[in-house]
């Protein structure tokens, strides 16, 4: 059996938001301003692949005991970005979601209850100190969510195929957008869809991540990364994955009132990502 330091982890989907430096308080913009200098930078891959090991021990491990030092970084327009990982944060938030995707008996014996009673206590007595805390990161499995597709624009794709054999890097699929074009984006679809559209999930999904994004400093930068998914898409599906132009094509067209052009842009979106969601029931 590999390691698990060797296995590439699909199949999740990123929305993270990269801070500057200047929006962090000073210990903590120390220690990122360090970090950054480092010609060692870890993948998402590799935080994946430590969130995973916590779960090979029997008991499994839920909740790192100690948060996260680490963090994604990149460069815009001359301003180094950081998006902390916060794994600690982020793993007691996925056992609330827990919760809501598995039925009770199936979550007894992924995760003992007693371990989740504990989890919960120690989130509850952490947001009594921390009542402010976000996660940099949001994760998707299986999927990109639709509302995520309307803070970029196909513009900022950014599609790398990779290598051609099986030691080559894997393909990478992403979207980089300004905070203010994103900020700027859910306004006009929120626009858009509640002239159009009674409430749904959509208009939820869509207003939950606009709140979400207010909560960074302005000069952020907001990246869609398909991450593992490129590893559940059939060959040569992701060079024609245009899926935000779909989007925003069909946000357009309801703004015009045209819901047959609406229509058609919903039904390539759902048809491309048929194959995912066949290959999730297959699991």
């Amino acid at each position: 059996m590999p390691k698990v330091s060797s296995v590439v982890v699909p199949y999740a989907a990123y929305l993270r938001v990269y801070e500057p430096l200047a929006a962090f308080p000073a210990p903590e913009r120390d220690h990122w301003a360090r970090y950054a200098r480092r010609t060692d930078l870890p993948s998402y891959q590799d935080e994946l692949r430590r969130s995973l090991a916590d779960l090979l021990p029997t008991p499994p491990v839920p909740v790192p005991v100690h948060e996260s030092a680490d963090a994604f970084v990149l460069e815009a327009d001359g301003v180094v970005c950081v998006c902390p990982w916060r794994t600690r944060l982020r793993s007691w938030q996925a056992l609330e979601k827990l919760a809501e995707d598995f039925p009770e008996p199936v979550l007894d014996a992924l995760l003992p209850p007693v371990l989740r009673r504990q989890a919960a206590q120690d989130y509850g007595r952490w947001l009594e100190r921390n009542p402010d805390a976000r996660p940099w990161i949001r994760t998707a499995t299986w999927q990109v969510p639709i509302n995520w597709f309307v803070l970029v624009s196909d513009a900022e794709r950014e599609y790398d195929k990779g290598g051609g054999d099986p030691g080559s890097a894997a393909p990478v699929l992403r979207y980089r957008t300004p905070m203010v074009q994103a900020r700027r984006r859910v306004a006009r679809g929120l626009r858009a869809l509640r002239e159009a559209v009674d409430e749904g999930p959509l208009i939820d999904g869509l207003v939950d991540v606009g709140r979400w994004l207010e909560e960074f400093h302005p000069r952020s930068v907001v990246e869609l990364d398909y991450g593992g998914l490129v590893h559940a898409l059939p060959a040569g599906a992701l060079e024609d994955d245009h899926s935000a132009a779909d989007v925003a094509e069909g946000i357009e067209a309801l703004r015009r009132g045209d819901g047959a052009a609406a229509g058609a842009a919903y039904g390539r979106l759902v048809e491309r990502w048929r194959a995912v969601r066949d290959r999730r029931s297959a699991n």
